[in-house]
């Protein structure tokens, strides 16, 4: 199983960071792996969503389920193929000064061991790359660029330091020109 973790202090509110988080069926405009996402049912305190991601030539479509705890935590799950188990968390804690710590945890298993050991090579850089999306998703939205933001943990569940990949625009072409369908039962 593939587990990491990252935690960003940020100058937001986590009303603002939960809403962002929370509204799926923008990813595909700012998030580099994310080629589609759409909500297909809604309930009061969750919602069902399919799909696509694309990492390298690799697309892996899948529903999830999100429930919704606001402002303090968004919890998406699925156990459909590819995945043995996908689960992925935002965790909102307010900061003094306007401030909010943010941490994106993610546990993914997959029925395939050798897509399991290709995507492995991808996920530490993969979670900073969404923080580092949301970030900047958030200052356009929200204009609190003059604000630092601060790592508050770099390390992944192995113990190995997430650095952020030197070319985030990469993983754009990479999910654009995506022509691998993951379908493994």
């Amino acid at each position: 199983m593939l587990s990491e973790r990252v935690d960003r202090i940020l100058p937001y509110s986590p009303e603002q960071l939960f809403n962002l988080a929370a509204d799926v069926e923008r990813y595909p405009e700012f998030l580099h792996w994310w080629i589609t996402a759409r909500v297909r049912k809604r309930e009061a305190e969750a919602y069902y969503t399919d799909q696509v991601l694309g990492i390298g030539p690799i697309r892996i479509e899948f529903e999830s389920r999100t429930v919704l705890r606001r402002p303090e935590r968004i919890d998406v799950t699925s156990n459909e193929p590819p995945f043995q188990k996908f689960k992925l968390s935002w965790l909102f804690d307010s900061r003094p000064g306007g401030r909010c710590r943010v941490t994106l945890m993610a546990e993914l298993e997959f029925r395939s061991y050798l897509l399991e050991r290709l995507v492995d090579k991808v996920v530490s850089a993969g979670m900073n790359d969404i923080i580092a999306s949301f970030v900047a998703r958030a200052q356009r939205l929200y204009e609190a660029t003059d604000r630092p933001i601060e790592n508050a943990s770099r390390k992944g569940a192995a113990g190995r330091p997430s650095g952020l990949s030197s070319d985030p625009g990469r993983a754009t072409t990479q999910a654009r020109h995506a022509v691998t369908r993951v379908c493994v039962t």
